[in-house]
Order: structure tokens, then C-alpha cells, then sequence
């Protein structure tokens, strides 16, 4: 069921630009073309305390396929490729964006193979409080280790653990791929900009960047 929290979701041309002038994380590898890349992500397992799936990221081809893009790149860790106009139609995206991650999280069931793979999960409140970002914490931990990327929507303004801003005031739509010391820093693939298509934030920030969201999770 959608709610007014998870609200619409267009990538504007402004927050484009924001994510513009950064550098690639180790996890994105570079192609021919900046608007596709590969991104072979080690998967590094030590003790369950990190682990990084094997990524083939596309950057989303206009502004308002952030939400099929980052459906796509998720899918990718799963040797599939989808095409994003036909994960656009199916989700009902427009130029307003993709509507809410529960127009997602079917899309990654039917593609997955399963109706029960991911589900959503909504943080209501403007700030995700302490529980919630356990959840978020357990939530891609356990997605990671099962072989599937998590989706979230997202929006405002959030740093990663190099000190880049990324800015989507309007929202955005962002795959989480992988993650480190124990879940508390989560990798990120963003369709937004090739030159910054990887990079890890705190969970803390992730979970306060998808607050009156929601993300998609096994």
C-alpha cells in the first residue's frame, strides 16, 4: 500500500549537478562510455564483518529513471539485466519520478523469482531514531549476505565516509551494494553520476537520508 510518507521521486537537474566532480570508488570500474560502467565490486567476506556483491553499473539515462536505474543496478548483482524502460513501465514512472519504493519492491520480487524476496520498509519521522537504524543495519546485512542489493529512497542532503555531499532535495532512488565494519558503513551504487557511481556512507546518515522514505530490503 502506498502512504503520503513515500512520497514522489524525480531526480531533478539540480541534483545532478550536486553529485557532479566526485571520483569513483574502488568498487566501480571504468568502461568506454561515462553513461555505462562496469562495476565488479569485490565480494569480501571476513567474519561477517564486510561484504561487497559483484556490481554491472549503468548510469540512468535522464533525470527522472533514478528509480528503474537503481532497480537495474540492484538486479545486476544477481546476473540479471533488465532493461529500464521496461522496469519504468511496469513501476509507473514518468517525468514526475517513480512514485514511492513500493512501486519498486514488486518489480525486484517478479524479477528475483519470488513475491516474498524483498519488502518494504517505511521510516515515517524525519529523523530515523535508533531502532530504526538498527533495522536499517540488520536489513542490509542481511539482504548483502543473501546475494541481493537493497533499494532505498531517499531525499535532502547526506556525506559519505570521504566528506562528498550529495544533494537530492527533490529525491532519488539509490542502490545499497554491499557493506563494512559489521553493517555500520554501507556501500552505495549511484545512477546519478558516473564519476561518483560508488561510494560508502554511515549507515547513521543513511538511515536519517532515507527518513519519511523508504527503502526495499530481503
Amino acid at each position: 500500500m502506498r502512504t503520503d510518507l513515500i512520497r514522489k521521486t524525480a531526480l531533478t537537474a539540480a541534483g545532478l549537478a550536486a553529485t557532479a566532480g566526485g571520483i569513483a570508488g574502488p568498487a566501480i570500474a571504468s568502461q568506454a562510455t561515462p553513461a555505462e560502467k562496469a562495476a565488479q565490486v569485490t565480494t569480501d567476506r571476513k567474519g561477517h564483518s564486510e561484504r561487497e556483491l559483484n556490481v554491472r553499473y549503468e548510469a540512468q539515462p535522464n533525470f527522472y529513471y533514478c528509480g528503474p536505474a537503481a532497480t537495474r543496478n540492484a538486479l545486476s548483482v544477481q546476473g540479471k539485466n533488465i532493461d529500464v524502460d521496461a522496469m519504468a513501465k511496469e513501476m509507473g514512472t514518468t517525468e514526475a519520478g517513480t512514485n514511492s519504493i513500493n512501486d519498486i519492491t514488486p518489480v525486484l520480487n517478479k524479477e528475483t523469482g519470488s513475491k516474498d524476496a524483498y519488502k518494504s520498509v517505511e521510516i515515517r519521522e524525519n529523523k530515523a531514531d535508533g531502532k530504526q537504524t538498527d533495522k536499517l543495519r540488520a536489513d542490509i546485512v542481511h539482504t548483502v549476505d543473501e546475494g541481493r542489493a537493497v533499494v532505498a529512497n531517499i531525499a535532502g542532503t547526506a556525506v559519505d565516509t570521504d566528506g562528498n555531499v550529495h544533494s537530492f532535495e527533490g529525491g532519488h532512488y539509490i542502490s545499497v551494494v554491499g557493506y563494512r565494519d559489521g553493517g555500520h558503513t554501507a556501500t552505495i551504487a549511484d545512477s546519478a553520476d558516473p564519476n561518483m557511481a560508488s561510494y560508502r556512507m554511515s549507515v547513521d546518515n543513511l538511515a536519517d537520508w532515507i527518513a519519511t522514505r523508504g527503502y526495499t530490503a530481503s
